[in-house]
């Protein structure tokens, strides 16, 4: 039996189809892979190997509507040049495609009531101006990841009418959300063999013709596992791709996913932003995160997204004077850290979801705060991404209250991370100096190590060690 039997009996296998309705299901379908998957569905760890040059990487979430007046990719690309210089590696755009007008929210519409899945959004520009920015970042050293909804379309998706039969149907035949606030989508079915071969088919455009490095999948969670598998060992046989699931299930980085979101560290954060969680929950989230995966799944840490941003609040909201405590947290901790649209000039509003409302691009206060944390992720080996990064060590400290300390270790690359949560000046003593050729990277710039530090209220001293 050769591998593209063996792949066809395995999707179906999966939907609870047997091998006789095969044939008729599927007729000459034939997806390339390079192995069974059956190996996830086993347990087995499937041979998914990251990118190696994310080890150092960090990634920015672009929202093209609200980036610029003119809210186009050509408008966007000008930008390229300062993200370089900033230090970002990975650009992730949110969905590109037109949006659906039927039952649509608001005036625009959500990135992610998608009306055609090849087809790029003419409000942002054409096929050749997407193409170009693609080009234009990879010349810079940047990757590129685009949103990949595959559980749900608009109600006017074109499939709609060419493929009724890729949705699920109520017991009226109507197609319905997949969640009941999601008024504007409606729900894709799974259990159809052939809706598989169409969205990977669909996935492998993009990489084939663009050139893209990858996909943010929307609520991955909420696809089958083994559908990824496959679509992620199709893509790896154009180009070894990057894969970041909006999810938190360990599972899924074995069905192909190099990363997911930390979703309870960001809740945590949240909680403790508004007072409602101190230092010690704040580690226990940290520490859960650490032995709930393996060490070399990557984990997205970060203090917004474009939910996060639109649904909760904005940065000053949401942290008030504790922003840049907890994104220095964010990026040193673990994981990869995630920048959104706007926070280098400090996005001090909630961006409207489904209308136009342009991001204030000012003086750039945060700017040259995510530069030097971005180049000391680089530079730094203890904080590199999955198990080429460090171990994690919390300091005891007097006061323990409010005060945040530790150190991420890599042989001899350290760093050594201060953070005073509370509203005034805090005298921090150590039980001891930790050992290291110490030098500040952020903070008081009057700063220096000892084993008693005077940290100013809600601000932070991050300190290097390395032989190189």
């Amino acid at each position: 039996m050769n591998i593209r039997t063996t792949i066809r009996q395995r999707v179906l296998s999966v939907l609870g189809v047997g091998i006789w309705t095969l044939a008729t299901l599927f007729g000459l379908f034939m997806l390339p892979s390079c192995s069974d998957p059956a190996a996830v569905s086993s347990g087995n760890q499937p041979e998914f190997l990251t990118p190696g040059w994310t080890q150092q990487a960090n990634i920015y979430e672009v929202n093209v509507r609200q980036y610029t007046e003119e809210g186009t990719f050509q408008a966007f690309a000008e930008h390229l040049p300062r993200l370089d210089a900033m230090g970002v590696d990975i650009l992730w755009f949110m969905p590109i495609h037109p949006i659906g007008e039927l039952n649509r929210k608001g005036t625009l519409g959500s990135y992610y009531s998608i009306q055609d899945y090849y087809a790029i959004n003419p409000e942002f520009g054409t096929e050749e101006d997407f193409r170009a920015l693609v080009q234009e970042a990879h010349r810079l050293g940047m990757a590129v990841i685009i949103d990949l909804v595959a559980n749900h379309t608009s109600w006017d998706h074109v499939w709609t009418e060419s493929n009724p039969e890729y949705f699920k149907t109520d017991e009226n035949g109507s197609f319905y959300p997949p969640v009941a606030d999601w008024s504007d989508v409606i729900q894709l079915d799974f259990d159809n063999p052939e809706l598989w071969e169409a969205m990977i088919d669909m996935m492998e455009y993009w990489v084939r013709e663009f050139d893209i490095d990858g996909y943010r999948a929307d609520v991955a969670y909420m696809v089958p596992t083994e559908f990824w598998a496959m679509a992620r060992r199709n893509l790896d046989e154009i180009k070894p791709v990057f894969m970041l699931a909006e999810a938190e299930e360990p599972e899924l980085h074995q069905a192909g996913f190099d990363m997911t979101y930390a979703w309870n560290y960001a809740h945590i954060i949240r909680e403790a932003g508004a007072g409602r969680a101190g230092v010690e929950e704040i580690h226990a989230a940290v520490t859960e995160q650490i032995a709930r995966f393996g060490e070399n799944d990557y984990r997205m840490f970060f203090t917004t997204n474009h939910d996060e941003n639109s649904w909760q609040g904005s940065d000053d909201q949401l942290y008030g004077a504790n922003f840049e405590n907890f994104a220095v947290l964010s990026a040193t901790v673990w994981g990869m850290p995630l920048i959104y649209s706007g926070q280098e000039t400090g996005l001090n509003k909630q961006l409207a979801f489904f209308d136009k409302d342009l991001i204030e691009w000012d003086d750039y206060e945060y700017e040259s705060f995510y530069k030097n944390l971005l180049h000391l992720k680089k530079t730094n080996k203890s904080l590199h991404n999955g198990s080429t990064g460090g171990s994690l060590e919390r300091l005891e400290t007097s006061p323990s209250d409010n005060i945040y300390s530790y150190i991420r270790s890599n042989g001899d690359h350290q760093v050594w991370v201060i953070l005073n949560f509370s509203d005034t000046t805090q005298n921090v003593t150590f039980s001891s100096m930790p050992v290291g050729n110490w030098s500040l990277v952020l903070g008081d710039e009057t700063a220096s190590p000892a084993a008693q530090i005077t940290l100013d209220a809600n601000s932070y001293l991050v300190f290097q060690s390395s032989q190189e």
